[in-house]
């Protein structure tokens, strides 16, 4: 795979496009419209500028690509603290890298299929991997803690921006939730421990997230606590 980061490209100097402001506009119109929505004429447009002028500044569609999305990891907040608890700096760069993804909904989108080599991408990455080295896990132990941390973070913010976008009227929300309880309870014979436990009137977001990130953490605390 090729990659911005696997070059080292010169920058030409304009009196008005920089790369930089080239990079803030492609995270603007990710945010208005999408991936499927983004191309060079559209960024081009946005910028008031010509198509072919933004090769100028970047190789191809895909460094532009990989450019936002760094951009945008990087507003992951992070414990600066180089000796903070391995749980404090994974739950409060964990919540915000959900915040961060609710901003830019098309993170989730490219983040399995770029490769996050960039500097915001590396940091935060980096902090992560120090706190468990730190903690005790080594090799594919913590390889595995990081994947099963992040990747219940990408999972939980795919469905909840997938739902959100779905459902923009509360009172339409509420019947759905309300029918789909009042169906288990019908079926509580075929299906008695959803028709128990599962409360689709719960629709708590943040409250539903900060459990399951808890729930996968102690995982990771208990190995730690074995080793």
């Amino acid at each position: 795979m090729d990659s911005v980061w696997f070059r080292d490209e010169r920058r030409p100097r304009g009196p008005r496009l920089t790369r930089e402001r080239i990079v803030e506009a492609a995270v603007a119109l990710l945010d208005a419209e999408g991936v499927d929505g983004f191309s060079m004429r559209r960024l081009a447009a946005r910028l008031g500028a010509g198509t072919m002028s933004l090769y100028e500044y970047v190789a191809a569609k895909e460094d532009l690509l990989d450019l936002a999305l760094d951009t945008a990891i990087a507003e992951v907040e992070s414990v600066a603290d180089p000796e903070a608890p391995w749980r404090d700096v994974l739950t409060r760069q964990l919540a915000s890298s959900r915040q961060v993804m609710l901003r830019h909904p098309w993170i989730p989108a490219l983040v399995g299929t770029r490769p996050l080599l960039g500097p915001g991408s590396l940091a935060r990455s980096e902090r992560i991997f120090a706190a468990l080295d730190r903690a005790g896990l080594e090799g594919p132990e913590l390889t595995a803690a990081v994947s099963a941390a992040s990747g219940y973070v990408h999972g939980f913010v795919a469905e909840e921006l997938a739902w959100r976008s779905r459902f923009r009227d509360p009172a339409a929300e509420a019947a759905l939730r309300d029918r789909a309880e009042e169906l288990l309870r019908g079926r509580d014979g075929d299906y008695p421990a959803l028709a128990k436990h599962f409360r689709a009137g719960e629709a708590d977001f943040d409250a539903g997230f900060t459990l399951g990130l808890s729930i996968v953490l102690d995982g990771i605390e208990a190995r730690l606590t074995r080793r």
